[in-house]
Formats: C-alpha cells, sequence, structure tokens
C-alpha cells in the first residue's frame, strides 16, 4: 500500500468550504452514524485541509478538524477522568516503519514489545463499573466529555453487570452491531416504519443513542483497555486505589487478560486476537493476516491497531493533545463507499428468477472499481426505499458480490425519481408470478432454456465436451432442443446443419452426449438447476435418497432429513421437482444414470431406518463401512492451490472427494469445521481457521489422509 492520497485545496475560500464539510460529515458520523462522506473521502479532506494549514499556517481556522478528537464536531456533556483520545493514521507499510523509528528516537531505544489488535468499526465507549456493577456508560465525545447512554445497559452482550471482582474500574472499548445484528435491527426499524439502517455503524450508534422506540436490538461490546476510576470522581473510593497500582505497571496485553479474567468480552476468541510481536517485522505480518481475515468477520473492522506494549513505553513516549504517541491505527482500504444510483437493471436467470440489478457511477471499493451491485428483488427496492438519483452505500469486503445497502437520505435534491417496476417478464414479455418475494416468470426454465441448458451441461454437471456456448445457442434457436433432455435425441444430421459442425466434430459430440448418460445421479440432479440447491446440496441430496425414484416420492418432511434443508428450503425443492416431472421422465426415457453409485439401495435414509429397527444384513455391514471412511463425520474446508497428488483436482472435485470419505464439504469456516486443506496462497480462511483453533492440513497431508480414494 502507498502513502494516501489527499483532496487538493487551492485558496483560502476552498479550505473554508473544506473544513465546514469535514465538520458536518464528522458531526453526523459521531452523531447517529450517517455521513455525506465515506471513510476514505474523509481521511483524504483531512489530509488536504491539514497540507493546506501547513502551507499557510497563519490562515488556520479555530474550528479546523485537523488535531482533534473526533474532528472536533462533537461535545458531550459527562467528564471522562482520562481524556478518550482519537488514534493518528498510517497507510501502509512504509508509513507504519517511519512511524516506528519516531517513536524509537523519541524512546531513545527500541521498543520493547508491539501489541497488535484489529480497529473496531463501531461507537468508543466507557463502561463505568463501581465495586464491579456497570453503573454508566459514556460515549467518547469530544474526548474530554462524552454522553450519557446508560439506558443502552441491559442491551449490550459482552458487557456484564457484574463483573467476577468487585473493582471500581473504567473498561473502554467499542459498542457495534454483528453481522446478523445489524440483519435483525434493520427489519425490526422498518417493521416499525423506520428507514433502514445504511450501515452496521450507523446501526449502531442510532441504536444506542435511542431511548423511546417500538422495538429494542442487540449490540456487542468489545473492550480495549481499562484504568481505575479515582475516588474523587464522585464513584466512592472502592477498589481505585489499590486497583490503579495494579494496572499501573501492567503492559497492555497484561491489561487486556485482566479484562477478559473480569467477565469482559475481548477479540480474543475472534479469528483476529489481539496479539504480541517482538519485532516490526512480526508487526507487519500480524497486520497482513488481520487485513486477509476482514472478509470473513462477522463484524466490521477498518484497520489494525499497533502499539507499544509495555507500561514503560507508553509513559516514557506520552501523549500529543489528539493522540497517544505510542499507538497508531494502519487504515485499511474503505469496504463501504458513497456513489449514485443511475438506473437498474432486470435480469432472468436460467429458473425464470427476476432479479433487479443497480447500475452504478464507477466507484473504487476494497481495490475494486464498482459498477453493478445487487439489489436482490422488487421487495428489498421499497423497504430500502431506494430511487433512481439516490446517493447509495455500496458494501463490498473480500469476495462478495457487492450490494446496496441504503439510500443517504440527507443527501437527496429532489430530483430522484421512483425506480421503475416491470409488469411483465423483462426477458418473454409474459405474466411475472410474483406470489413470493423473488419474482419468477410464469414460464419459468423455459423463458430461458439457453442458460438452463448451457448450466446442465458444463463442468461441474454432465461436462459434455464439445457442447459450447455457441452450439446451444444454435440447436435452441433452430428449435431441436427445448431443454437439456432433448439433447439425448439429437439426430446426426441436425448437428450437421450447425454452423461449423463437421464430420469429426458430429461424431465426437454425440460420443460426448453418450458419455453423459453414465454420469452419476448428483450431476443429473445438480444439472436440473434446483432452486435451492448446488452443487453439494445435489450430492448430499443424492447420496441420502439413493436413486432418482426415491427422490421424487419424497414429501418435505422427507427432505429435512437432508443436512442442510430446513422446513423452509423442504417445500420448495419439492414444488420444484413436481415442476420439473415432465423433463424427469424425458431423462429416464433417455436412459441417464438415475441412481448414485456407492451408496445401498434406497439411499443412507434407509440405512439410518434399518439400522434404528435393529435389523441385520447387508445394509448395517455398509453403515459400518460408512462409519470407518477417512473423513466420517467431518466438515472439511478447502482453500487455496492445491499442489502434490490434489494438483489437478478443481474445487468441485475436492468437494466430490470430501464427501466420497464421508465427510461434508463447506465453503466457510466456522467453529463447527473440522478440518482446514490449506494450499498456496491460503489467505484469509487459514488464519479464520487458526484464530479458531481449526486443525489445519496440507495438501499433501490431505491426499495420504484419503489416498485409498484418489
Amino acid at each position: 500500500m502507498t502513502s494516501a492520497a489527499i483532496t487538493e485545496i487551492s485558496d483560502e475560500a476552498a479550505y473554508a468550504a473544506a473544513v465546514q464539510t469535514a465538520l458536518d460529515a464528522a458531526a453526523a458520523y459521531y452523531g447517529d452514524g450517517t455521513s455525506s462522506l465515506d471513510d476514505d473521502d474523509y481521511d483524504r479532506l483531512v489530509r488536504g485541509i491539514a497540507a493546506y494549514e501547513t502551507a499557510h499556517p497563519e490562515l488556520v481556522r479555530a474550528d479546523s478538524p485537523t488535531g482533534k478528537v473526533a474532528g472536533g464536531a462533537v461535545v458531550g456533556d459527562v467528564p471522562h477522568t482520562v481524556p478518550m483520545l482519537s488514534l493518528d493514521n498510517v497507510f501502509g507499510a512504509e508509513e507504519l516503519v517511519t512511524w516506528a523509528a519516531g517513536l524509537e528516537r523519541r524512546l531513545g531505544r527500541p521498543v520493547g514489545r508491539w501489541s497488535v489488535e484489529p480497529k473496531l468499526d463501531g461507537l468508543a465507549i466507557s463502561a463505568r463499573y463501581v465495586d464491579g456493577r456497570l453503573v454508566q456508560l459514556v460515549t467518547r465525545g469530544d474526548g474530554a466529555a462524552g454522553e450519557d447512554v446508560s439506558h443502552g445497559i441491559g442491551s449490550v452482550l459482552g458487557l456484564p453487570r457484574e463483573l467476577a471482582e468487585p473493582v471500581t474500574v473504567e473498561v473502554r472499548g467499542e459498542i457495534l452491531m454483528t453481522t446478523a445484528q445489524f440483519t435483525d435491527a434493520t427489519e425490526k426499524r422498518v417493521a416499525a416504519g423506520g428507514t433502514p439502517f445504511a450501515n452496521p455503524r450507523s446501526a449502531a450508534a442510532g441504536s444506542l443513542r435511542a431511548q423511546d422506540r417500538p422495538y429494542s436490538v442487540e449490540m456487542t461490546f468489545f473492550g480495549y483497555g481499562a484504568l481505575a476510576l479515582p475516588a474523587d470522581a464522585g464513584f466512592g473510593a472502592g477498589t481505585a486505589g489499590d486497583l490503579a497500582e495494579r494496572l499501573a505497571d501492567l503492559a497492555h496485553s497484561e491489561v487486556m487478560a485482566q479484562v477478559e479474567a473480569w467477565g469482559v468480552r475481548t477479540t480474543s476468541d475472534t479469528p483476529v486476537a489481539a496479539s504480541t510481536a517482538e519485532t516490526l517485522e512480526a508487526v507487519q505480518e500480524r497486520v497482513e493476516r488481520i487485513a486477509e481475515a476482514r472478509a470473513d468477520l462477522e463484524f466490521g473492522i477498518d484497520g489494525i491497531v499497533v502499539k507499544a506494549d509495555t507500561a514503560a513505553d507508553q509513559r516514557e513516549a506520552g501523549f500529543s493533545s489528539r493522540a497517544p504517541r505510542w499507538a497508531i491505527a494502519y487504515k485499511l482500504p474503505a469496504a463501504e463507499k458513497i456513489t449514485r444510483l443511475v438506473g437498474v437493471e432486470w435480469n432472468v436467470g436460467r429458473t425464470g428468477i427476476i432479479a433487479p440489478r443497480a447500475v452504478l457511477e464507477p466507484v473504487e471499493v476494497d481495490g475494486v472499481t464498482i459498477t453493478y451491485a445487487t439489489l436482490h428483488n422488487a421487495a428489498d427496492i421499497a423497504r430500502r426505499d431506494l430511487m433512481l438519483g439516490d446517493s447509495v452505500t455500496v458494501y463490498r469486503a473480500g469476495d462478495v458480490i457487492p450490494r446496496v445497502e441504503a439510500p443517504v437520505v440527507q443527501l437527496r435534491t429532489g430530483d430522484e425519481t421512483a425506480i421503475p417496476i416491470p409488469e411483465v417478464c423483462p426477458r418473454c414479455g409474459d405474466a411475472i408470478d410474483s406470489s413470493q418475494e423473488r419474482w419468477r416468470c410464469v414460464r419459468g426454465r423455459a423463458c430461458h432454456a439457453v442458460a438452463s441448458i448451457r448450466y446442465a451441461v458444463g463442468r461441474d454437471t454432465l461436462d459434455i465436451e464439445g457442447l459450447g456456448e455457441k452450439i446451444v445457442d444454435q440447436l435452441v434457436d433452430a428449435g431441436h432442443v427445448t431443454d437439456f433432455a432433448d439433447l439425448f435425441t439429437l439426430e446426426r444430421e441436425q448437428l450437421l446443419g450447425l454452423e461449423r459442425m463437421g464430420e469429426t466434430s458430429t461424431a465426437n459430440l454425440l460420443a460426448a452426449i453418450e458419455a453423459a448418460k453414465t454420469k452419476p445421479l448428483n450431476k443429473v440432479f445438480c444439472a436440473l438447476g434446483v432452486r435451492g440447491t448446488g452443487r453439494s446440496m445435489s450430492r448430499r441430496i443424492a447420496r441420502h435418497f439413493g436413486a432418482m425414484e426415491a427422490i421424487r416420492a419424497a414429501d418435505a418432511e422427507a427432505f429435512t432429513e437432508v443436512d442442510g434443508i430446513g422446513p423452509e428450503k423442504a417445500p420448495v425443492i419439492v414444488a420444484e421437482l413436481a415442476d420439473l416431472a415432465p423433463l424427469i421422465d424425458k431423462l429416464v426415457a433417455a436412459g441417464l444414470t438415475m441412481t448414485e453409485p456407492g451408496v445401498p439401495a434406497g439411499g443412507l435414509r434407509s440405512v439410518a431406518e434399518t439400522e434404528e429397527s435393529g435389523a441385520d444384513g447387508e445394509t448395517g455391514a455398509d453403515e459400518g463401512e460408512a462409519d470407518a471412511l477417512p473423513l466420517a463425520g467431518m466438515t472439511v474446508v478447502v482453500t487455496g492451490a492445491m499442489t502434490g497428488a490434489l494438483a489437478d483436482l478443481s474445487r468441485n472435485e475436492m468437494n466430490e472427494l470430501i464427501e466420497r470419505a464421508g465427510g461434508k464439504s463447506s465453503s466457510s469456516v466456522s467453529a463447527r469445521t473440522s478440518l482446514l486443506v490449506a494450499g498456496e496462497k491460503a489467505g484469509s480462511k487459514k488464519a479464520k481457521a487458526e484464530g479458531l483453533g481449526v486443525p489445519v492440513s496440507t495438501p499433501e497431508e490431505f491426499a495420504d489422509r484419503v489416498r485409498d480414494l484418489l
């Protein structure tokens, strides 16, 4: 990462306007969490203001945001016993090295040890405990005084009402919303007649300050420091004197261990747990691992905080008027930006689902230029109160599909217009089935037959070599096929009549189509494109039931026995299979394989039923063999590039190997993950697995474990 860009300011008038813009943005950001500027734009603006002030010191305004906590935009009426300061920023490895060198020059010696922890994207809070009982919550405010938000006590997880020790102490940290809490809070706010929250930070800030509302929301606290409350602060003597002596000589890492022992949540149980490092090289390595893990976190971070860990280093380094000199925030690229919604496209998928897509003014988010973002469905557009011309918050983390969170309502000019909602299918002009939130063309797959056929013959489904997109298009246009079952009744003359199809290519394609008939049940089922299923789910369904006949005979209750299918998804699958009955009949007549190799007759479901009834015989033996498989009962995640014996396997083939070995393949790491197979350039999933204590295997180690199945 290079040095950060700045907003160029040309003259005094532009400087005055920039100061006011920064003050307005900071007031909104630290008020209810909204802002007319995203983090990157605000940082660029303040750096531009600082650069102008350096060049023109005689013009510096008293209300300038530079050198002030919260940009000087907020105030409070509850004094802090010790100022709650901001942090200065660096924007890359070189700037971190320069800052660290300056700190060591100030100390006159190397820093004894470094502390590295995530910079949480929440609301800074001081939680005051008297004799171990939580009595007051105060926001950071302007650093000298904050706002009393004690009415929020009881709605914040990780901040116990009573500590494990009866100490009089002030615990400092961040209140934020996890992804799940943000979703829940937004749904409750919209249900109560409000507009959606723009992002988790605004949701936490607004919800913590709100006192009169018809619903309650949950938030989470992570501690990042603690100090004893002095007796003259009006909280009673308690154990403050003794505690001050206990904390005075503790390193920051030791203070945090004490905070956790009191029962306050810290980041220790997350993939980005705070850690210490002896060298700046080790600090940079940890910074990179936290940055890689960012995309998979259940809460937001916007940087990494690097601190001198020991109490002696902190005391000697001291403070500036705005920030401690012994700590710095290593800022990460913004995962959220503000841009303009200029249009909405309505696309029809292979199953007939009609999905809107936002067209945006191009904006760079997390290092990627974003022009399009998902809008989910028409109901989602209405819930978010989106309009054409709106300034909108766009979010992206890692490789997640960009999405529009919400309009920035305070930036509306009155020129915004309603988003046109289609009354007929935008692809074929037929009617729309709007009985569910996700609208669908009444023609279903027939509306976009080309897409359905392309999907069915792809590498991860029937894998018919030589049947490319252009040939599929010609077959559909000529009326030779209306669904992929028609491929198996194609005549030689029909293929020869297509563009660029000669005797050899026709013979090869007919042979590939014939070979596709031998694909296992899970591939055939996946080719059907049943809503709510994919490659992994198709494998689970095939192994569970064993034969297409059993799948078609199953009701919704039977489908809920399949791992990953709940009571909401099961009826959808049953209804889809009923709609697909004519297509399945054609596939059966064409002679495709309708059983899953290696699975007992009736599937694993019948094995379980037989075992439950106490029956003996071959079925029980098969089940015993299943239990003996090398990955029996394990959930396995694969990440990075495979090497050695696994080098030629696609990700889908790796997942199939896992399931043949008795395991369950998954795409995300969680506490329920049994094993992570980490190849080259493993990235954030490896960091998350290590943080959760999940065993990590190299491709070579994993290949040895399943060698009998390769």
